[in-house]
């Protein structure tokens, strides 16, 4: 099942909650910083003691600290850059690059769920804050692979996307009902 929310996503109470992290694991702003500030210091030792860093379009886990969250799962969506050609620009062939690294940070996230055996996990809009990713191209792209994940993947019994602003909810909404 997938589900919308408008909310705060260090409150969920699902098995895990996603972070939109930086390359680096380092802790950031945005919903990086929130979850860091809520979850405390053992969320961003275990980063520093497992990983040297996540790449692009990748996710790890970790402990959910003093979240209600069991288990933070970092993914890393890509920066939007919108050059014609590279990224998703008006000449990008199949979306480029940019589409592909987002749609994996979901898809790595999931493969954690279901390697770990989370039933339950809730995600923020990766990638279209700081990362300034267009909420209209990346709501398609995240609710789609979450979709598609699902549709092979029965072990994860709900999936809800906890967003941030009415613009965010609706986005998303829409996307849902269009597919």
């Amino acid at each position: 099942m997938i589900e919308f929310i408008k909310g705060d996503i260090t409150q969920e109470t699902t098995e895990a909650i996603v972070n939109a992290a930086n390359s680096h694991l380092a802790g950031g702003g945005g919903v990086d910083g929130a979850i860091h500030r809520a979850g405390g210091p053992a969320i961003m030792k275990e980063l520093k003691e497992k990983y040297k860093a996540c790449p692009t379009g990748s996710a790890v886990i970790t402990r959910g600290g003093n979240l209600k969250a069991r288990y933070v799962i970092h993914a890393v969506g890509p920066f939007y850059l919108g050059i014609p050609g590279v990224g998703n620009g008006p000449a990008s062939p199949a979306g480029g690059r940019e589409r592909f690294l987002l749609a994996s940070a979901y898809q790595k996230s999931l493969e954690l769920c279901s390697e770990h055996k989370i039933k339950t996990v809730s995600f923020p809009s990766i990638s279209t804050g700081a990362y300034h990713y267009p909420l209209d191209k990346a709501a398609p792209i995240a609710v789609k692979t979450v979709r598609d994940y699902l549709a092979n993947h029965s072990e994860i019994k709900l999936v809800r996307f906890v967003l941030f602003d009415d613009r965010t909810f609706q986005a998303y909404q829409s996307t849902f009902a269009a597919l």
